[in-house]
This record gives structure tokens, sequence and C-alpha cells, in this order.
């Protein structure tokens, strides 16, 4: 059986504690854009639909075109 020991100092443990939380802090943000996006993206399906496009990509056209 292998024993592994670790000895860190207290500055390398509160490092490793900010470096945890500033990773869950990433994730969080990158899940809240993740949504952002999918929100944005059925807003723009539901708006294609009413206004009478058979997809997205179309009226992106349209718009573009206008512009």
């Amino acid at each position: 059986m292998n024993t592994r020991i670790m000895v860190e100092t207290r500055d390398e443990i509160s490092r490793l504690k900010a470096l945890q939380k500033e990773v869950k802090q990433l994730k969080d943000l990158l899940i809240k854009k993740d949504l952002e996006k999918l929100v944005q993206d059925s807003y723009l399906e539901v708006a294609a639909e009413n206004l009478g496009y058979k997809d997205v990509e179309e009226l992106k056209k349209n718009l573009s075109t206008k512009a």
C-alpha cells in the first residue's frame, strides 16, 4: 500500500481555496451566459415564426438587407 503525505502551508491552503472559489464563480458565469444565449435564440425563433419566416436564418437575412 502506498501512502502519500502532503505538507501545505497556510498560504498555500488559502490560495487553493481562493482558486477553487474563482473556478466556481467562472463556472456559474458560464452557465449564466449559456442560459442567456438560449433565451435569446428562443426569442428569435418565436419572432421568426410570428413574422412568418421559415427559420431564424431567413429572418436575419431579411433584417440585414434592410439595414
